[in-house]
Order: structure tokens, then sequence, then C-alpha cells
């Protein structure tokens, strides 16, 4: 099987979620017995590159997607396209080339805040894109779910879920410092940095005094009161976007990560603190109640009370933390890219 999938946010220096996703299923894919075409617009990592073919189309914006779609057009040896980050090719190529898309979230469709842009474009190209899909992929139960929803014409044989694997395979158990509270995402209002800081905020003197919030993401959408907030409360720490290996630093020594997100297609970070043993404070909500299963503290995301009784609960509890670091690995296991990639090629 000849498959093209499109890289660019797995190129890309500064990879988000997506583009981790991406990061994680295109290594894992290309040591299958396929061949694997590399649609991008930058160069690749060069652990990729003993690997597979690449087209590089340097145009940008629109202009890429028109290139790509003309290409896979005219390539008839190509089987099957994967789209895991953009909706655009897809809409372009109709019927014209077996397509999979990979759905991450319904975000552009809720009535939280969005960057606009994107929320405008999924929504024009989205729905073609299912109509003509040969097949759709979600990366949690809760995706698909939200899909099953949204859109009547799906039936649940149509969706496959992938979910995820951690950002490393084997990494090193967690060191606590016993004064991080990590949280990690780009900073908006869906991620819900500012209901966690006001929590914090609300803590007592002594906990405050003990445990610091470090926020690390970079700058997003609707975020300046988030900016704001943290540099005026004292205890609050905003890093900005840091690279994988200051990321996976800080997670060696993470006391605790919170994440009281309002909406997550799969939620990485928590995946990636589990596995290492971290005890996490997440949303009750959706996927990230699925990832976690019962090995997290789970928190309503629309109440500051909440998320603050949930820190005080896990800051405070020796029992507490140790038996979500006994448990955290042991839910992990369950997902990883060879997961991933199966699930993907039996679709």
């Amino acid at each position: 099987m000849k498959l093209a999938i499109d890289v660019r946010e797995a190129c890309t220096p500064k990879r988000t979620g997506k583009g981790q996703w991406t990061y994680g299923f295109v290594s894992e894919l290309l040591t299958r017995n396929c061949e694997v075409l590399l649609l991008t617009d930058t160069d690749i990592p060069d652990e990729w590159k003993k690997h597979s073919p690449v087209i590089r189309c340097l145009s940008s914006g629109l202009r890429w997607h028109w290139q790509v779609a003309l290409l896979l057009k005219k390539r008839t040896e190509i089987d099957l396209y994967i789209t895991p980050t953009s909706y655009i090719v897809p809409f372009l190529l109709g019927s014209s080339c077996p397509f999979i898309p990979v759905v991450h979230d319904l975000i552009a469709f809720q009535g939280e805040p969005h960057d606009r842009k994107a929320k405008l474009i999924e929504r024009l190209t989205l729905k073609r894109t299912l109509r003509h899909a040969r097949h759709v992929c979600t990366v949690s139960e809760s995706t698909k779910h939200d899909m099953l929803d949204s859109y009547k014409c799906l039936q649940p044989a149509d969706i496959s879920v992938l979910y995820a694997g951690p950002m490393e395979s084997s990494p090193p158990q967690n060191a606590p410092d016993h004064k991080t509270i990590l949280c990690a995402a780009t900073l908006s209002p869906r991620k819900n940095q500012l209901r966690l800081i006001q929590a914090y905020k609300s803590l007592s003197s002594d906990l405050r005094s003990q445990y610091r919030l470090q926020l690390i993401g970079g700058r997003g959408w609707h975020d300046q009161e988030i900016v704001d907030l943290a540099k005026a409360t004292e205890g609050v720490e905003w890093h900005d976007y840091v690279p994988s290996d200051q990321y996976n630093a800080l997670l060696s020594t993470a006391h605790i990560l919170a994440l009281p997100s309002l909406y997550e297609g799969f939620g990485m970070q928590i995946l990636d603190a589990l596995q290492r043993g971290i005890p996490v404070l997440t949303s009750n909500r959706g996927s990230l109640k699925e990832v976690t299963e019962e090995c997290a503290v789970l928190v309503d995301p629309e109440s500051v009370e909440s998320i603050s009784e949930g820190l005080e609960r896990i800051l405070t509890s020796k029992a507490l933390q140790q038996d979500l670091r006994t448990s955290g690995p042991q839910q992990a296991e369950q997902f990883s890219w060879k997961r991933t990639t199966d699930l993907f090629l039996a679709s």
C-alpha cells in the first residue's frame, strides 16, 4: 500500500497537540511495511529521512493545498491520503482520491472562544470532507461521540478511534521537587488557565508559600487576561512555549500536573504525566476523563472552587499522591504509538 500524508505540523519547530500527534504516528508508521510519501512545506525531522520519499511544496497558504490536491489527482499510484491536521485538501479532492481524515476534536463547532480563522475553515470544509471520506478516524471515544451527535450521516462503523501515544517511549520516572504545579498548554480560554490561576490564588497562604504554579505554553487567542493575571499573582510563573527537551525536564521534577481544560480531543500532556507517575488534576469532561479513568483528581472546570478544592486535596494528601503515582503509569500503558498505528492499519 502506498500512503501519502500531510506532515507539516510535525515539521514545525514549535509543535502543539496536532503536530505532536502527527509526529508520533508518522514515526511509528515509517517502521511498517508500507510506502509512505511525506507531504510538507519545509524540511522533515532528520530521523525520518532514511525512511520515505518527500515532496516539498513550498507555496504558502491556500496555494499549498491546491498544489497537493493536484498532485494527488495525478499520482494514481497513491492508494490513500491521510490528513491529520487539515480538511482543506480533502475538501478540494472530493471523490477524486481516497482519503482518511483524522478528527482530533470539534472545538471549532463549540461555544468556547477559538481561533477565528481555524474555526471558519473547519466549519466550511469538514462536512464535505466527511461526505467523501473513505473512512474517518478520531483520537478518542469522546470525539467519536461528538461526531456521531453532530453528523447524522455517520454510523459508528464509519469511525475508528486511534487514541495517541506518549512523547517519550521510556522516560525516567518523575522525581518530584515538592514545589511545582505544572500546567502545559497553549494560553487560551479553552485550556482554562485563568480559572486555574484563580484557584491557586484561593489556596491557603501555607500552600502557596510551598508550591508555585508554573505555566508553559505559547500565546494563543483571547489570552491577555491570562497573561495579566499570571504576572500579577505571586507564586505564578509563565514561561511561554518551551522545546521538547525543556518540557521533558520540567515533567521530570514537577510535583503535580494540572490541566482543568474545558474541552480536549485527547489531552497528550495528561498521558505524558501519567506515564511518568506524576499526580494529575484535570477536568471531569470528555476525553480527559477517558484518558485518566480513576487515575487522577477530576474537577468541574467551570468552577474555581472545585479546582481549588482539587488542588488542596492532591497537595495535602501524601496517600493520594502515592496512589496516583502508582496507578498513573499502569493506566498510561494502555496507550502507545504502536497501538495507534495498528488501529489505523486495521481501519
